[in-house]
């Protein structure tokens, strides 16, 4: 008998613990004063995409992919609505203003697309990741942005 609830009680402590472990997201918070629109670069089994728009209030956070991150490096575009500009970076993706999801790197021009510079977020291959928004914006070169577990 003694055996058995030892059983179950090791079972329950078990499955608890990799509950907890399948909360694992890529999350961005925006440690702003102004409300910004997120874009996501990654390269997964199908190869490279973008996706846009998060519209992220101040002060707030929004899970961008949901799940265990395949990848190491992730890539963000994100515009400031309120005081303009943008935070960016060298990696360059097609955007577009609506909604979208976009496959490939190549000829956004030509596929009616927006090229825009994304800035990298190295998750050290952890599968879950907050991106916190926040410092000078530039549409140039990598805004400062903090990326922390």
């Amino acid at each position: 008998m003694a055996g058995t609830i030892r059983t179950i009680i090791a079972a329950s402590a078990l499955l608890a613990i990799s509950s907890g472990s399948a909360l694992a997201d890529l999350e961005l918070c925006n440690n702003t004063t102004s409300r910004v629109g997120v874009a996501l670069g990654y390269k997964d089994k199908q190869g490279w995409a973008s996706e846009g728009w998060w519209n992220i209030v101040p002060q707030d956070c929004e899970t961008l992919l949901k799940g265990p991150l395949i990848a190491r490096y992730y890539y963000i575009y994100a515009v400031d609505y309120d005081k303009g500009g943008a935070w960016g970076g060298k990696s360059m993706m097609c955007i577009r203003d609506k909604l979208f999801t976009i496959r490939g790197l190549e000829q956004c021009g030509q596929r009616g697309y927006e090229r825009k510079g994304f800035f990298e977020v190295d998750t050290g291959e952890e599968v879950d990741w907050t991106i916190h928004l926040s410092g000078a914006k530039t549409s140039q070169s990598g805004g400062r942005q903090n990326a922390s577990q």
